[in-house]
């Protein structure tokens, strides 16, 4: 898995969970007591054997900057980091990060220069359980060049997600951020055969969500930025523009996840954590 390079999102101003994010970004927000909202990407990371992760920061990041640096210490000896990218003005670039895509085109030195053969994109303010080496294998094992990791949702959740429809692959065929009508919706309708036949009762789920989980090859990725050079967002502008010109596959997941930035959360049965990945987190001072 060294092969792997990390990129986790601080996101944005984090109105929805104010006043948790007064004084602070949303993946520094306190969680189980001593732990933050930006331990569980990088938990389930470092539980998948991918040790090398940077942390994209914005907005109020001090309090996020302190707690990853005094939390996260690997052996000198070893390749692995955690370490922050704070957004700053460079010779290309002199805004803030206007999108998720935005944020990784504005690193991209970063990636250009590691000898990574996949990036996988993750947000920093979901909390889930999650082993990336699957949703590797499911990239791999497909020769895909972006692979998005999905969850079932009924029509009712859809709204709030990006939602896809897939062949009998799991080729990513059809695209739509947020789709608002029934007639928007319709197409991307999977059946309950297609659920069963991977090991998922559908439960008035038919729909496919994106879980904000992206794995690239590295080629791909610094081609995808540099061809969309105006493209702020993976899913409103990166996926819709690229899925006819490259091979984008879904990793169907169906554990327990949550955006916790998200205006209309998931109400999905809690399924149980699985006992194969456990969380492994310093303690670190709380501010």
């Amino acid at each position: 898995m060294e092969s792997v390079l990390s990129l986790i999102l601080g996101g944005g101003r984090g109105t929805r969970l104010y006043p948790l994010t007064k004084l602070r970004s949303k993946p520094a927000v306190p969680i189980a007591g001593k732990y933050r909202l930006i331990d569980i990407p990088i938990s389930n990371c470092i539980n998948s054997g991918l040790q090398r992760i940077y942390v994209l920061t914005q907005f109020l990041s001090v309090s996020l900057h302190r707690h990853i640096a005094n939390t996260y210490k690997f052996d000198p000896f070893s390749q692995g980091f955690v370490e922050v990218l704070a957004a700053q003005q460079t010779n290309e670039a002199a805004d803030w990060y206007q999108g998720t895509a935005d944020a990784v085109r504005q690193n991209m030195r970063y990636i250009m220069e590691d000898y990574t053969r996949e990036v996988l994109v993750l947000s920093g303010d979901q909390l889930y359980r999650m082993d990336f080496r699957q949703l590797i294998q499911t990239h791999r094992q497909n020769q895909a060049d972006v692979t998005i990791a999905v969850l079932p949702v009924s029509a009712e959740q859809a709204s709030s997600f990006g939602i896809m429809r897939v062949d009998h692959g799991g080729r990513v065929v059809g695209f739509k951020e947020k789709p608002q009508t029934e007639q928007a919706l319709a197409p991307l309708h999977m059946t309950d055969e297609w659920m069963e036949q991977r090991g998922i009762h559908s439960r008035g789920r038919p729909y496919l969500a994106s879980m904000g989980i992206y794995l690239f090859k590295r080629d791909v990725l610094i081609d995808l930025l540099k061809g969309m050079g105006q493209a702020a967002d993976f899913g409103k502008e990166i996926f819709p523009g690229s899925i006819g010109t490259h091979h984008v596959q879904a990793h169907l997941f169906d554990g327990y996840w949550e955006d916790l930035g998200r205006s209309s959360p998931t109400t999905r049965p809690i399924s149980p954590w699985p006992a194969t990945i456990r969380l492994s987190i310093s303690t670190a001072p709380r501010e």
